[in-house]
């Protein structure tokens, strides 16, 4: 009893972390102190994905935040509607607004249109990956595997290289600013 007590204090405490980091990031492109690569690009038919990353998250963390830019370089629109990963129970797509001064996230039910020759970015403070029910933390350096599920493009299997963790301390700058 007293562990399950323990567990649950200990995600209470770090779930408000975990979601504050979600709104603040690193610059895209940039390496780890340890010169691990913390961004990846790919190619799905007539998509291209780039800056894709997974946040590092505290010991005992439930939830992390995926990143990546989208763009359709084809003549149809497409749609961002899900995904998976085998660390993950649940992946879903995620908007982040603020609403009368609070922080407010939901899943887009219908998921994320990208029309053609449009850009979509899923950064921190927007739009983004929610993974859910985490099977342990994701350590910076890592690379993990991810599939994103497009409507016409289908399943797009991704190996996520995890950014650093950035404290909530930290935040308040935009994603440009670092």
């Amino acid at each position: 009893m007293r562990k399950k007590i323990l567990a649950a204090t200990a995600a209470i405490v770090l779930l408000p972390m975990t979601i504050a980091a979600i709104a603040g990031d690193m610059k895209h492109g940039e390496h780890a102190a340890n010169g691990h690569q913390t961004t990846a690009s790919f190619t799905a038919g007539k998509l291209e994905i780039t800056d894709a990353r997974l946040r590092a998250t505290p010991p005992n963390a439930k939830v992390a935040a995926g990143y990546l830019t989208v763009r359709n370089e084809g003549d149809e629109a497409d749609r961002i509607i899900g995904g998976s990963a085998p660390f993950a129970e649940k992946v879903e797509i995620h908007e982040m607004t603020v609403e009368d001064g609070v922080m407010k996230m939901r899943p887009l039910v219908d998921g994320l249109p990208i029309a053609p020759g449009e850009t979509v970015e899923l950064k921190p403070g927007s739009y983004h990956i929610m993974l859910m029910d985490l099977e342990g933390a994701l350590k910076e350096g890592e690379t993990r595997p991810l599939t994103i599920e497009f409507e016409k493009a289908g399943a797009v299997s991704l190996e996520l290289p995890v950014a650093p963790f950035r404290p909530s301390h930290q935040m308040g700058h935009s994603d440009k600013e670092g």
